[in-house]
Parts: structure tokens; sequence; C-alpha cells
């Protein structure tokens, strides 16, 4: 009691010896001890193997439904992928009377015949989305002018339906070359012919005999798509090199 606690004996050892080492056959005979497994790891084993035989019903059954596109009753008789703009005001400048060229998108041009009354018009889908961009009858009073600077689209106007009401709108259908927008307009207006004589005795062209549509054919052929703008500056700075003498 009170007193200095006994002290714990060192472990002696003869100085200048090295400490004892096992030999090579004991040391291959002496087994490493098993590391134990955590009971939550065995448990995780456990439910991995379990496999689940639940089934479940679901709670609403969604019938399949035909979906229409509105095109079950006519045929494509012309058929060529395009790249759509359209000449008008944009959402920030709704409203200012300042018009631009915007594109629309690409798909596919088609003209289509109903199988009833025969009557065609042109109608284009933006790609993936199957967006309506253009859906207008194809009216004999619809010309077709070149984009200025570019042989390879047309520019025309026409009432379209694209947005679900009837807009007055300015196209210009982009194609690939100038030969594929030269049966583009070919196709046009054989499509055209078809379709006046389809309204002959229906519908008149009109009081002022087609003079609307001369204006606005005049309008038009001052217009131009940004891309084909480029085009043609280009073109034109080529040509002066060309023409330029040799020093």
């Amino acid at each position: 009691r009170g007193g200095p606690l006994p002290r714990r004996p060192r472990r002696q050892t003869t100085p200048g010896k090295p400490p004892i080492k096992m030999s090579e056959e004991e040391a291959k005979t002496e087994t490493p001890p098993t590391e134990e497994k955590p009971a939550k790891e065995e448990k995780k084993e456990e439910v991995a193997e379990e496999e689940s035989t639940a089934t479940f019903e679901p709670v609403v059954k969604l019938e399949e439904v035909e979906v229409k596109s509105g095109e079950e009753d006519e045929e494509v008789i012309y058929d060529v992928r395009a790249k759509c703009f359209i000449f008008g005001e944009t959402l920030l400048d709704k409203g200012t009377g300042k018009k631009t060229w915007r594109e629309r998108g690409i798909g596919q041009a088609r003209i289509l015949r109903h199988r009833e009354h025969s009557r065609l018009r042109i109608l284009m889908r933006q790609e993936k989305t199957m967006k309506v961009i253009v859906n207008h009858a194809l009216d004999p009073r619809i010309k077709l002018e070149p984009n200025a600077g570019s042989d390879r689209s047309w520019v025309w106007s026409a009432f379209d339906f694209a947005e679900g009401e009837l807009l007055e709108t300015v196209f210009a259908l982009r194609f690939v070359d100038s030969d594929i927008a030269n049966e583009f307009k070919e196709a046009f207006e054989k499509g055209q012919k078809e379709m006046e004589s389809v309204l002959a005795g229906e519908d008149n062209p009109g009081e002022d005999g087609g003079a609307a549509a001369d204006e606005a054919a005049e309008a038009l052929a001052d217009l131009k798509t940004s891309d084909d703008k480029e085009d043609g500056e280009e073109a034109a700075k080529e040509k002066e090199e060309e023409e330029k003498p040799a020093e």
C-alpha cells in the first residue's frame, strides 16, 4: 500500500547473437491464420444467391392506339430530300416588320395525290421530329422563281397550313445540286397542271387573271437565302480573280 508498483521484467537477449530464425520446411508447414469474414458480407452473399420470383401486375393497362398521319388516303407521286427556309419575322422581331430568311428544317418534300378527289398538295416533315414544316395545295397560280445567286434552290409564295392556320408564307427549298432542283420543278409544275384540270369548273383562277401572282413572283425574284448569298459572293470573287491579267 502506498509503495511503488513492481516492474515487469524485461526480456533478456544474449548480446551478439542474432534472433532465432525458422527453417524453410517449418515455414512451409506452418499454416497462415485464416481471416474470418464479417457477418455482413456473409449475409450479402446469401441475399445475392436468392432469386426473386415475385410478379407485379400493372395498375393501369394501356391499349395500343393506331396513330394516323392524315396521309392514309393519299399516294406519293414525288419525293425528294431538301432543306426548307422561310422568309418572315422571327419571334424577337415580331411586329417590327423586319423579315429575314431562317431555316425551318431538313426533310423529305413530297407531292401527294388524294385517291378520292385527286387533289394534290406538297407536304414536308422535319427529320426525326416529323413536325410538318410545309403543307399547302399545289395552286396552279404559284410560280417557282430561281433563288438569286443559286441554281439549286427555288422560291415561291403560298397559303400554307403547316402551323394549323392558313398563313401566306414565302418558302425556299434548297437541293443537293441543280439537277435535282430541276427535277423538283418539273414534278411541281406537272402537279400544278394536273391540279388545274381537277379544279376546272370548280374554282376560277381569279378575277385579276393571275396579276397578283405575277406581282408576287417579281418580288420573289430579288429574295435570296443567307447561305446562297454567300455562295454568290464567293463565285463573283473567283470570277474577278480569273479575269485579272497575269503579271
